[in-house]
């Protein structure tokens, strides 16, 4: 990638005046070890970004499965969800699976945009087995609930991460937002669950967030909630994504972990209605063998572009 080269830390992305454009790199590694017979395994993976999210472009990406006898084929879900599935009839006792991507992101870039079906379909505003509210998070989304949608939002935001304390292996994958807010601890997913019950309890529509933060190991969660483009004070980008004389909807993203909006230490993966949709990986095999599975992961930035310089195409701009 051209552009200034630097070593820079996840601070040293704000305040970068507007056009200015930031590359990084994701390097992940899925590894899993078996300890026994395993065949017929067929694998899903949620690992490379959509070619577009709002100002987001992806410029190259690669997925390399240590097993040459493997067939991928990659599908597309909904909100643009890029998913590699694998399959394999004898699986090995290792097996690795290796990603790198090359991304670029914009200051002052366009947010994800979406028709404005978004902001009333039953998709992104019905509860899910994780995100169901029970009667505390009702109370609480009716109580904290503004005329500003982008209000409500801040205050869902803050109100999850006053409520969850961070505690890394204190849940699993199939906590509710529900269950996570009696015991008071969790982790990002549990946060991203909670602020989304808020939402739908609330009638805001709003969608799970798989993702990274720059120069952090773990794979990282929040949420993005739709509301009407051009709210006041921001300007209609419709037309910038090829919705021209549609009214439609974009996407502000916020962290309930950090209590935040994000921002360029962000980087989005994928979105769905819960950490369901979008689970890194998972899959199936047959077999006595129990599958461990070790991951590392690592978003780095390699580059920044001054905004009068000429950006290079990306993959989306080539085919």
């Amino acid at each position: 990638m051209s552009g200034q080269q630097v070593a820079t830390a996840a601070e040293d992305l704000l305040g970068l005046p507007a056009g200015t454009r930031v590359g990084y790199q994701i390097t992940q590694r899925l590894g899993y070890t078996y300890d026994g017979a395993a065949t017929a395994l067929r694998h899903r993976l949620v690992v490379v970004p959509p070619r577009r999210h709002g100002d987001q472009s992806v410029r190259e990406s690669s997925l390399v499965v240590s097993a040459p006898a493997a067939e991928v084929t990659w599908q597309r879900g909904a909100d643009g969800l890029r998913v590699a599935v694998i399959e394999l009839a004898r699986v090995p006792s290792r097996l690795d699976f290796d990603v790198e991507v090359t991304l670029e992101r914009m200051v002052g870039g366009p947010r994800p945009a979406l028709r404005a079906t978004a902001l009333g379909g039953r998709r992104l505003l019905a509860s899910t087995s994780l995100t169901a509210p029970d009667a505390a998070l009702t109370a609480a989304a009716r109580a904290l609930r503004a005329e500003d949608p982008l209000l409500t939002a801040r205050r869902f935001c803050a109100w999850a991460h006053s409520h969850i304390r961070y505690v890394p292996g204190s849940t699993d994958v199939t906590t509710t937002a529900a269950q996570a807010l009696t015991r008071g601890i969790g982790v990002c997913q549990d946060q991203a669950h909670v602020m989304l019950a808020l939402c739908r309890a609330a009638g805001l529509p709003a969608r799970y967030v798989s993702g990274h933060l720059v120069g952090d190991g773990p794979s990282h969660a929040w949420v993005e909630v739709i509301v009407p483009d051009g709210l006041p004070g921001r300007p209609r980008q419709a037309a910038a994504v090829g919705l021209a004389g549609l009214p439609g909807a974009v996407a502000v993203a916020f962290d309930p972990c950090h209590d935040r909006e994000a921002d360029l230490r962000y980087v989005t993966v994928a979105v769905g209605r819960d950490y369901t949709d979008v689970a890194p990986t998972s899959g199936r095999y047959t077999g006595t063998g129990r599958g461990l599975l070790r991951t590392t992961q690592r978003v780095s930035v390699l580059a920044v572009h001054p905004p009068d310089e000429r950006s290079p195409k990306s993959i989306d701009d080539r085919e």
